[in-house]
């Protein structure tokens, strides 16, 4: 009796310290930060994704629904906006603008919906353009389904290639063992579309009987950071995992992230989820967290705004320890991280603007410009 009780805490304990022995460096906090946190956009309940418009205009999405257009130090709200289903993580996700904007004008948005017959609602991508602070020619390009009534990972996330595709991330919704590892299923994946909406000729799954052809990979849990690296046109993101595992991937096409039959993740229990951090056929995070800090948002550091050391640099927001954490890079491996913005608040956003410098996105206080101070 006594060993079958001690066995599953005997098992948590080795496989968190060989986790621990595997995880990357401590968080370290910098003697000099090279900027000052300028609060540029204040009162928005929970900021959610920014883009920036061609006019140095801003557009931010709020959770429970508004599209906040911020432009000469004004905030207006956006109308005709969708409707959302506003059920805990899900609401008025990301925005992102079309690569090619400034002839076509579109605008992209990802957000719950309820449409379908299922009650509850799903992660969606719509287009449209921006006229007079009203959405115009609105265009539903995706719905996930099935809905359901799951207030959790939805993701979402939208990040465009160097080929002018646009990938979008939807978590596996809470259904774990069913959604991310069958791609006949949505839910748990990273989908590639052309911007009009069609699938890729090439994407990976076209012609597999059954298959959700717009899925690029799958095995994940709940994306809610996704971004081109600069340097080599690849998509990354970043991903929650359960209580400890939290994951950064290069997402490779057709590729199998692992979730859940491989995690550095236990149960928010504290009970195991699968013994296996390695399996064969399913691809490795190059970072991941233990414990969690609850990712969100991704941006590349460009340029050497804010010194030569920065530039190649991952930004990520952390909503579990209320930072925003700067990883040192060397090609794919993380050589150093570092805690920024201690203490703010649950940092649900951050973007490398086209004017060189970050924004941030925090919870309950709006949107932050870091201002160099080198």
């Amino acid at each position: 009796m006594k060993k079958s009780v001690l066995l599953p805490f005997l098992f948590i304990a080795i496989f968190n310290f060989s986790c621990a022995q595997d995880a990357e460096n401590e968080v370290d906090t910098p003697e000099k930060i090279p900027f000052t946190a300028e609060l540029l956009i204040d009162e928005i309940p929970i900021p959610w994704g920014m883009a920036f418009l061609p006019d140095g205009s801003m557009l931010v999405t709020e959770i429970a629904g508004d599209l906040i257009h911020f432009k000469d130090g004004k905030k207006t709200m956006v109308s005709n906006t969708p409707d959302v289903y506003k059920r805990g993580q899900g609401g008025l996700l990301d925005v992102a603008i079309d690569p090619d904007y400034e002839n076509n004008g579109w605008i992209y948005i990802s957000y719950s919906s309820e449409e379908g017959d299922a009650k509850g609602g799903h992660t969606a991508l719509m287009r449209a353009k921006l006229k007079d602070n009203a959405l115009v020619e609105n265009e539903v390009l995706y719905k996930a389904t099935p809905n359901t009534t799951k207030g959790q990972h939805f993701g979402s996330r939208i990040a465009f290639d160097n080929d002018g595709f646009l990938f979008l991330s939807i978590g596996e919704r809470g259904d774990r063992d069913t959604n991310p590892q069958d791609v006949t299923r949505d839910g748990g994946k990273i989908y590639r579309f052309n911007t009009d909406g069609s699938i890729p000729e090439d994407n990976p799954f076209v012609g597999t009987d059954g298959a959700k052809t717009a899925i690029y990979s799958y095995g994940h849990r709940n994306p809610q950071g996704l971004a081109k690296n600069p340097e080599t046109g690849e998509i990354w993101d970043n991903e929650h995992g359960p209580r400890g595992g939290d994951e950064i991937n290069i997402i490779k096409p057709g590729n199998n992230y692992g979730w859940p039959l491989v995690t550095y993740g236990i149960n928010y229990s504290g009970t195991p989820i699968t013994d296996k951090t390695k399996m064969e056929g399913m691809t490795q995070p190059i970072h991941y967290w233990l414990p969690s800090i609850a990712p969100s948002g991704m941006a590349f550091i460009s340029t050497e705004t804010y010194g030569a050391d920065w530039k190649g640099s991952v930004l990520v927001g952390s909503l579990k320890f209320q930072y925003l954490e700067r990883l040192a890079m060397d090609g794919n491996t993380v050589t150093k991280r570092e805690k920024l913005m201690g203490d703010l608040g649950r940092v649900r956003d951050v973007k490398e603007g086209p004017d060189g410098l970050i924004y941030v996105a925090v919870e309950g206080k709006g949107i932050y410009k870091l201002v160099p101070a080198i």
